[in-house]
């Protein structure tokens, strides 16, 4: 028996041959989108892993450098170097769509383009160990604003997984069985209706010659 009640008509059975037609490719359809995105889910993953590592080593280093400057030069003096930044940097967002997902991509750009703007202090009472922390934490910027593009894409791409992957699962072990269900049952009814009318006008014939000619058939 059919999980909802159906009319057993050609007319609805047409239209449920006419649903299934259209359930079965859009399970296909869905199937090749969740595939596609796993794959490229992948691919975010190892370039997450090897930006993370990148980032890592590089604010490893950054920060080796900032605590042999700190150890060098005096607290007040270190705070007071970097307390008034000369270089600001002005963020942009926009958005690429994969396999509709609309991921972020981030760009950056600097008040200016002088290297030596990115310290906000004189040479002449610091360390050399503070510049290159600068200098390190300068070129991991753009490596820490990739990260954190691909990691929002990554997010955003495994909830579109899970939700493709809800739709399938809805379509291949709900709706495309019930619909199969329902049309066998329609078709089994039509059948069985058409069987009874054939028996009813072989019934009605026998009366009619039996009565006409006073013959059964």
């Amino acid at each position: 028996m059919p999980k909802s009640a159906v009319t057993p008509t050609r007319m609805v059975l047409n239209q449920l041959k006419g649903r299934l037609q259209t359930a079965r490719r859009g399970h296909k359809l869905l199937k090749d989108k969740r595939d596609e995105l796993m794959r490229q889910f992948m691919d975010v993953v190892k370039k997450n892993k090897e930006l993370r590592k990148k980032v890592e080593d590089g604010m490893t280093g950054a920060f080796a450098s900032l605590t042999v400057a700190s150890a060098i030069m005096s607290p007040e003096m270190l705070e007071q170097s970097l307390l008034y930044p000369r270089q600001s940097v002005e963020l942009g967002m926009k958005f690429k769509n994969v396999m509709s997902v609309n991921v972020p991509e981030y760009t950056f750009r600097t008040k200016n383009n002088d290297p030596s703007e990115i310290y906000p202090y004189g040479f002449a009472q610091t360390s050399g160990e503070l510049d290159d922390a600068l200098e390190k934490l300068a070129r991991v910027f753009e490596d820490m604003l990739e990260l954190a593009q691909v990691e929002k894409s990554m997010q955003l791409m495994a909830e579109e997984i899970e939700k493709t992957r809800r739709r399938v699962n809805a379509l291949e072990y709900v709706m495309i069985p019930e619909l199969e269900e329902n049309i066998h049952y329609i078709s089994m009814k039509l059948a069985e209706n058409e069987n009874s009318t054939k028996v009813r006008l072989l019934k009605v014939k026998d009366m009619v010659l039996q009565k006409a000619h006073n013959y059964s058939y």
